[in-house]
């Protein structure tokens, strides 16, 4: 008896072959991604770790390296923060629902999310030069806080809602006909049913878009934003700066003494947004318990 044994064809061979490749190729940029980062890390920390105390968080910008600090700052970075996701978040979470949830198919809807997928690739410069001229000049708002949160929340409005969109994209159709089926009517549906089950996707692109908006630099600058300031705002028609700007006044004098307080800030900002991202991800967990199949 004749036994033929299952060899793969030289055709099958070589998409192996390309496989095994294109992972180790995969791998090969990873850990090249991950040795340079913590290089930056390194150099980070190494530089500015010494500087970070309580003076530091504590005190103002000064024309003295060893007297400025990074408080008007990072409070100016919390608020603008703040008010971004106040702004963006329940507008960017409704579009995307009317969007996906209620619209119909047509050249109106359709037209509207071409243009929402174009503004997603719009450089942030742009949405500045916007912000300078509708928000600080025709509506008088100057170089605020309410201004710059404005813009800011126009930069990562198309983020939010394409990332919400895909998210409720992923929710399986037969989730809602079961709560139909159930009585239950569409809002009640969308709100008891698609929005828990597409709460790990829509976090993620809220988690996405408000790191963009805390390290963006460019269209603050263009809308005013105060380089050097020691007054702390307490208000949202106040004069701001954040720690992006802070950063690069300080990298670009020519002390030495200076690059010490931009790595000190950088390691700031870094901290900021790891704990803006782990409360967003805690809220998502919480969440996501609530969720009954």
């Amino acid at each position: 008896m004749i036994t033929l044994k299952n060899r793969p064809s030289d055709k099958t061979r070589f998409y192996q072959w390309q496989d095994k490749v294109f992972k180790y190729f995969a791998l090969c940029c990873t850990l090249i991604g991950l040795f340079v980062l913590a290089l930056l890390l390194y150099n980070i920390l190494s530089v500015g770790l010494h500087r970070l105390d309580w003076n530091f968080l504590n005190s103002t910008s000064s024309q003295r390296a060893s007297n400025a600090g990074i408080k008007s700052a990072m409070v100016g970075t919390v608020y603008i923060a703040l008010y971004t996701s106040l702004f963006a978040l329940p507008i960017g979470i409704s579009a995307a629902i009317y969007l996906e949830e209620y619209a119909g198919k047509n050249k109106f809807t359709n037209f509207l999310e071409v243009n929402i997928a174009n503004l997603a690739g719009v450089p942030s410069v742009i949405y500045g030069l916007l912000g300078l001229e509708v928000f600080s000049r025709i509506m008088m708002l100057k170089n605020s806080i309410l201004t710059g949160s404005l813009t800011l929340a126009l930069l990562i409005l198309p983020i939010i809602i394409v990332s919400t969109r895909e998210a409720l994209k992923s929710v399986p159709y037969s989730l809602r006909e079961a709560s139909y089926a159930l009585g239950a009517s569409k809002w009640q549906t969308i709100w008891h049913q698609v929005l828990p089950a597409s709460s790990g996707g829509i976090f993620t692109g809220i988690i996405l878009a408000l790191s963009r908006a805390i390290g963006e630099t460019a269209p603050l600058i263009v809308i005013g934003a105060v380089v050097f300031i020691k007054t702390v705002p307490n208000s949202i028609m106040d004069k701001f700066t954040v720690l992006p700007i802070q950063i690069f006044h300080w990298i670009s004098q020519p002390q030495k003494a200076f690059a010490a307080n931009a790595a000190a800030g950088i390691i700031v900002l870094l901290l900021i947004t790891f704990l803006l991202n782990g409360i967003a991800v805690y809220l998502r967990y919480r969440w996501q318990k609530k969720i009954k199949w």
